[in-house]
């Protein structure tokens, strides 16, 4: 008897801090046009659902979905497949108006997708409720991620988490020691998400140091290579277990009126059979 081919389509998730929509837009569509992801991820839009520059990204093929917030805060998926069950907003505190978190399924060859794009708060100054809100938001976020472990299909959180995981992912860790990124109580709480069964996609293909995210528009941060990596993708077992590849566009931080962050990209081996 002969096998029955398999169709193998390896789908690339990227998640980018934009810091702010409308500056970034030709760099964007650039980037895009260059890498073809499937679905991305953005963070920090910064602007209102209606304001949302859609068409130059719909005119690539790409469905979008919105959560914004004028001035502050923002997130939105793009995908090249349709979107489905989408839902604005992290449950868990009523009160919360930050445009935040927002979560959406996909269909793709091999069954269903879940993807969240996420902005976690800063939290500094960390003797602050500024603080305070950061954990109890992580907090909220572990708490629906145990949910939706549950339904044991392939999730991706994706997002700015706001957490230098360890030493190896801030450039000089003692000067970070007191910041709310870098807070022994910030690395716990993040430890006690990716123990759930969580997989970190880059730290999974490479535990070299020196792989940022971001560097800081002030002091020179991005000649000296002052770079902290606190952009993720976290991925469910499902998930990881379709892991081949993750690494960060740094390039683009050198692109004429750059995002603060990069791109970070992972790719999911989805076959069918």
């Amino acid at each position: 008897m002969v096998a029955a081919p398999i169709c193998v389509f390896v789908m690339l998730i990227a998640t980018w801090n934009v810091n702010s929509i409308k500056q970034r837009v030709d760099p964007l569509v650039a980037w895009l046009s260059a890498r073809q992801p499937h679905i991305v991820c953005l963070q920090e839009t910064k602007c209102v659902d209606d304001a949302f520059p859609r068409e130059p990204l719909e005119a690539l093929g790409y469905n979008v979905a919105i959560h914004g917030q004028k001035t502050f805060n923002g997130v939105a998926i793009l995908s090249k497949l349709p979107l489905d069950e989408v839902t604005p907003r992290l449950p868990g505190d009523d009160a919360d108006d930050h445009a935040r978190f927002i979560e959406a399924v996909v269909s793709t060859r091999s069954g269903v997708l879940r993807i969240a794009s996420l902005y976690l708060p800063n939290g500094n100054p960390p003797d602050t409720d500024k603080y305070g809100f950061k954990v109890r938001w992580m907090e909220r976020l572990r708490h629906y991620a145990e949910g939706r472990l549950k339904l044991e299909e392939p999730l991706v959180l994706a997002g700015d988490y706001n957490v230098i995981p360890s030493e190896a992912d801030v450039y000089d860790p003692p000067a970070w020691i007191g910041d709310a990124l870098f807070k022994p109580e910030t690395r716990a709480r993040f430890r006690s998400l990716v123990n759930l069964g969580f997989t970190d996609a880059v730290r999974a293909v490479s535990d070299a140091p020196g792989l940022y995210s971001f560097w800081d528009y002030q002091a020179g941060a991005w000649q000296k290579n002052k770079g902290l990596r606190i952009d993720h993708v976290l991925l469910s077992p499902q998930a990881a277990d379709r892991l081949v590849a993750a690494s960060i566009d740094k390039h683009v931080r050198g692109w004429d009126k750059p995002s603060d962050h990069v791109p970070v990209v992972v790719e999911l081996d989805l076959e069918e059979r």
